[in-house]
């Protein structure tokens, strides 16, 4: 018996069974990059500036063009709940966002970069609950975040505190 025939006594190896054709445990087969869904995101067009205020009691989201010059989109969290002390609430800042997001790309912005405020000076330092839910807002609108920076205003030496010698008495 030479190596180019077959030997016909050795038995076959045995087949895979065949797939089931009722839709359970179905084989898939491997996953192609190829046939994921994919988002196709602009890369050029217009870019803006996404001025974010956040306070304990309020969200305030303004987006203009890159200059700063000219508004394009203005939303808060009170123009999105009844409510007072809902304004500053995280639910009102991301309703905010995706308001001002829409109005953005309705103009055509095709991404954003980010600037987070909180009140500084003799206020907290710290951005209120509302900044980090609309940052996750306009991420998930479908604008691109460019730069994301806080421009919270930090006094080197300030003003007197309000408050007098003795301070707030209560």
């Amino acid at each position: 018996m030479d190596a180019k025939t077959p030997d016909t006594n050795t038995p076959a190896a045995p087949s895979a069974p065949a797939p089931r054709t009722d839709g359970r445990n179905a084989p898939r087969g491997p996953r192609r990059f190829d046939e994921r869904p994919t988002k196709v995101m602009p890369k050029e067009g217009k870019w803006g500036i996404a001025h974010l205020y956040s306070s304990k009691n309020d969200t305030i989201i303004t987006i203009t063009d890159l200059s700063g010059a000219e508004t394009i989109a203005v939303a808060s969290g009170g123009m999105m709940v009844k409510s007072s002390r809902e304004e500053g609430s995280p639910y009102a800042a991301m309703q905010a966002a995706f308001k001002a997001a829409e109005t953005a790309k309705e103009r055509g912005l095709v991404g954003i970069h980010i600037r987070v405020r909180a009140p500084g000076g003799h206020g907290s330092k710290t951005p209120g609950t509302g900044a980090q839910a609309a940052i996750r807002a306009l991420a998930r609108s479908g604008l691109r975040v460019g730069r994301i920076e806080d421009v919270t205003p930090i006094p080197t030496d300030s003003t007197k505190r309000p408050g007098g010698k003795r301070g707030r008495r209560v």
